[in-house]
């Protein structure tokens, strides 16, 4: 993650998150970096449908494809850049190691990433079915794969 902080740095870029099932372990992990606060805009945790929602995700997204979707990913990251005024904006949604009675759709395991590039309105996306044991475990696999990701398009894009 410092690498990235460096790199949104020097590029005079920032980011921000709404985090569903990683319950805001991505933007701690932005946070801890020295230097994030020159990058880091807005985190947002949307457990709840309400609560994501009240960020920007259309009622319809979640009606008809589910919260556990990349669609609904999607409309989560490009919500919290647009919100927040970032140039990138992270999604992440899905089932880490249990039911969600509340939503009975989708597979569990299943995470959807959504990273939004604003300025190219563009959607990075990576669907991953986490392997390990502990939430703990799984919550550093997502940050794993959105650390490769974001790394690989802001090499490609600059």
């Amino acid at each position: 993650m410092k690498d990235i902080v460096i790199k949104l740095q020097k590029l005079n870029k920032e980011i921000s998150v709404m985090e569903s099932c990683t319950g805001g372990y991505i933007a701690n992990a932005i946070t801890n970096i020295e230097g994030a606060s020159f990058v880091f805009k807005f985190g947002a945790v949307t457990y709840s449908n309400d609560y994501k929602i009240k960020m920007g995700v259309s009622e319809e997204v979640i009606s008809l494809y589910s919260v556990y979707s990349m669609e609904c990913a999607n409309s989560m990251s490009k919500s919290i850049a647009c919100y927040a005024d970032s140039s990138y904006g992270i999604g992440v949604t899905g089932k880490l190691n249990r039911e969600d009675v509340n939503n009975n759709t989708g597979d569990n395991n299943r995470v959807y990433i959504s990273i939004y590039d604003r300025e190219n309105d563009l959607f990075i996306n990576k669907e991953l079915v986490v392997t390990k044991e502990s939430r703990l475990e799984c919550k550093d696999e997502v940050l794993k794969e959105v650390i490769i990701l974001l790394n690989k398009h802001i090499k490609a894009s600059n």
